[in-house]
């Protein structure tokens, strides 16, 4: 064999060998997003910690949430950030990154419920170590700007809660609290919703992910970005200009999101605001315009997001959605 031909098999073998890591390295990723992990369900006797990871909570108004997890056999933890006082936020982003990472590196401590939203999450997630959280995951709850934690743990493999916070908790209603207990001690979960006109019929299964749009919007292009493909989105949010929810729906669509989602559902889309000129269309009538040149169902006015039916939906799991004319259902793959 002459010089030439073996150089030849070297570079042919050398190029087969990267095919083969690259296929094997894609098998692995989709392996990996389809089974995602899930913590450990709560026992009696579990103890859960409540901190702030954004807004402040200076109010002494954690009883009723206390009270209620005792009801249910769990220990609450008070974390350092309740009562911290830095003008909106419980404290510097090192003091909430500081109290986070004890909770979340105490495998005493089987979930981390942050108290409310608002805004500042985003400022600590980059000062977070999870290498102690994968050798014990654990249950992160809570919504609107705990969306970061649930993109972000999302992109690790890993579920987790949105649903009721403690600040939320008095306004309640008993089937948002039932469901949040349901999800946290592993019990089946599935929804029935009445039918919407808006609503757009099919049947579909794939991954739950999504949260707060305005989070979602704010997290593309960083590491914390959840992938659409082949999964079934959730959005809800609050006090928004509609203009800028048709922005941030155009984005998603931009960006590839959702021409490969599965299906939608769409949560409470609360206390919207217009210009004094008019945009023509109410947020919901926004997302419908966005989406409906793609062949997927769509559920509309889903009990989730700011709301005071805030029910439970556990990221990352598998569902299936039917949207028919007699309404619609949620269920949750154990």
């Amino acid at each position: 064999m002459n010089t030439d031909n073996r150089q030849y098999n070297r570079e042919h073998l050398f190029r087969g060998t990267i095919l083969f890591l690259i296929f094997v390295l894609q098998s692995f990723t989709c392996q990996s997003q389809q089974n995602m992990i899930t913590p450990p369900y709560l026992q009696k006797g579990d103890t859960i910690a409540i901190l702030a990871t954004a807004r402040k909570n200076i109010d002494d108004n954690l009883k009723p949430t206390i009270d209620l997890l005792h009801s249910w056999g769990l220990e609450a933890v008070i974390g350092s950030t309740i009562g911290l006082d830095v003008n909106q936020l419980a404290g510097t982003d090192e003091q909430r990154a500081v109290d986070f990472q004890k909770q979340l590196d105490n495998p005493n401590i089987k979930a981390i419920w942050c108290v409310r939203g608002g805004y500042g999450t985003v400022r600590m997630i980059d000062l977070l170590d999870f290498t102690k959280f994968k050798q014990h995951p654990k249950w992160i709850i809570g919504f609107s700007d705990v969306t970061v934690l649930h993109n972000h743990l999302n992109t690790m493999g890993y579920k987790s809660i949105h649903g009721i916070m403690p600040v939320t908790i008095p306004r309640a209603t008993p089937a948002a609290i039932s469901s949040m207990k349901s999800s946290l001690f592993g019990e089946p979960l599935s929804y029935s919703v009445g039918p919407d006109k808006m609503n757009r019929f099919g049947t579909a299964t794939g991954e739950l992910v999504g949260g707060n749009l305005s989070i979602l919007y704010s997290l593309l292009g960083s590491q914390s970005a959840i992938d659409c493909k082949d999964k079934i989105l959730f959005i809800e949010d609050l006090d928004e200009y509609l203009y800028h929810i048709d922005r941030m729906m155009m984005n998603l669509r931009r960006n590839g999101c959702i021409e490969n989602l599965k299906g939608i559902v769409i949560g409470a889309m609360t206390k919207m605001k217009d210009n004094e000129v008019p945009w023509g269309k109410n947020a919901l009538e926004i997302v419908d315009d966005v989406t409906k040149k793609y062949n997927i169902p769509v559920i509309f006015n889903f009990p989730a997001g700011h709301i005071q039916d805030n029910r439970a939906l556990i990221m990352g799991s598998t569902v299936t959605i039917d949207v028919n004319a007699s309404g619609s259902t949620l269920t949750f793959k154990k």
